[in-house]
């Protein structure tokens, strides 16, 4: 029997927040992770049958709990750890919950999990990564590619936070004052997850929406919890102003539609108007940070009825500040297209040849797309295609291969177009700083 997509709305939802309580209980990131797996495949054919259960998370905790006990029972070398599961498991947690329960404490494992991923023994690198494959529920190469390192070193680098994080012996509930100094962590972490989901890094498709759901929902609890946060409210502005653009990123044939093409009557304006609402009530409150900066560069964009009528100076000027509180050779690669549309292509080609030195972009096919599109502008349709090619032959996308490759086809000696950037309605994801 097939479950139904409620169950299955209901199992993704759930499953961060059972990982994350085992996770917290037996700081064994493999085992857990195995075990919540098992309990999920177990809801996943007994649930369509039997019906979801009264509490369906204490359920999966259960099962996940039992299949982590027979793991550790059938390896010799940890028959005295068998005792251990249980005699660590408080006992009310085995009981089934009480009503109530089940609701309260929805969504709490899950933050938890996003707090232990970024543990200060951890680097900042290996903190996001975690997270990312923890709670984000990425593979190991779209982590890679969201730092842009090889598969290899990724999984490394996961596989050593795990085992750190084994050493630590941390504690929880974390003490205030020690979850505040992680915020910013968390925050950049559910911000390369939303990227993640908008524009999957590889494949065929645009990224997963359940990617970017999930980092609107977990943004959306952690600005419940920190309200007067502006970069919280700024996050998650940002996060509802891109995802609103979804249902006019493709076209006929599935091909990638740039922002000034996209039909503006097919963007959300419910997340627009929550979006731009959330923006309002925030903005400048405390320090200006990176989220709400980009949020209002999006909120520019997405109430503009065209691109000729976008602000392009004003996007120019917070491009600008944006780049000076959080520099990133991504962030000069916006404002390059910024650059363009207010000065002419010739100034921005200037501004990237600087990033051709920077080893984390310089091989990047977003680079040659862009430079590609400046060069249309500037007239020169034998250096475009060029620069194209070498963007096409570098993205590992097939949905931007064959918008570059639609490009290509479109260029001849004496046509001059003008099309919006390869990726020009996502957020500029920061390049890995390790």
């Amino acid at each position: 029997m097939t479950a139904s997509p409620a169950i299955e709305d209901l199992l993704r939802e759930l499953a961060q927040q059972v990982l994350g309580l085992l996770v917290r209980r037996h700081r064994e990131f493999d085992a857990c992770e195995d075990a919540v797996q098992e309990a999920l495949l177990a809801a996943f054919v007994q649930w369509p049958e039997k019906g979801i259960p009264d509490h369906p998370k204490g359920w999966l905790v259960t099962v996940a709990t039992r299949r982590l006990t027979d793991a550790w029972r059938s390896d010799s070398a940890r028959q005295n750890r068998e005792s251990t599961v249980f005699a660590l498991t408080p006992a009310d947690e085995m009981r089934a919950p009480g009503p109530g329960e089940e609701a309260a404490a929805r969504g709490d494992d899950t933050l938890t999990l996003l707090s232990l991923c970024c543990h200060p023994v951890l680097s900042p690198a290996s903190r996001m990564a975690l997270t990312l494959r923890a709670v984000g529920g990425l593979t190991t190469s779209q982590v890679a590619r969201a730092f842009f390192v090889p598969d290899a070193t990724m999984a490394q680098r996961i596989s050593r936070a795990k085992q750190r994080i084994r050493e630590a012996g941390i504690d929880f509930p974390l003490p205030p004052e020690e979850e505040r100094e992680r915020l910013p962590v968390v925050m950049h972490v559910l911000y390369l997850i939303f990227n993640e989901g908008y524009t999957a890094s590889f494949g065929a498709d645009l990224g997963p929406g359940d990617l970017t759901r999930e980092a609107i929902r977990l943004t959306r609890e952690l600005h419940g919890r920190l309200p007067g946060d502006a970069e919280v409210a700024g996050l998650l502005a940002l996060m509802l102003l891109t995802e609103a653009r979804r249902p006019a990123r493709t076209g006929p044939g599935g091909i990638l539609v740039p922002l000034a093409e996209q039909d503006r009557g097919r963007w959300r304006q419910d997340l627009i108007d929550e979006g731009t609402a959330l923006l309002d009530r925030t903005f400048a409150r405390g320090p200006v940070g990176p989220y709400q900066l980009q949020a209002a560069i999006a909120a520019l964009h997405d109430e503009a009825k065209s691109s000729e009528d976008t602000d392009w100076k004003q996007i120019l000027a917070l491009y600008h500040l944006l780049e000076t509180v959080w520099p990133s050779p991504v962030v000069q690669l916006n404002r390059a297209v910024a650059l363009a549309m207010v000065r002419g292509p010739h100034a921005a080609l200037e501004l990237l040849e600087t990033l051709e030195a920077d080893a984390r972009m310089a091989h990047h096919h977003r680079l040659h797309a862009v430079r590609a599109h400046l060069l249309t502008m500037a007239g020169d349709a034998a250096g475009a295609r060029a620069a194209f090619e070498t963007a096409a032959r570098r993205t590992t996308s097939l949905l931007e291969r064959r918008y570059l490759e639609a490009r290509i086809e479109e260029l001849s000696p004496g046509l001059t177009r003008r099309p919006g950037p390869a990726r020009p309605d996502a957020p500029a994801a920061p390049c890995d700083r390790s």
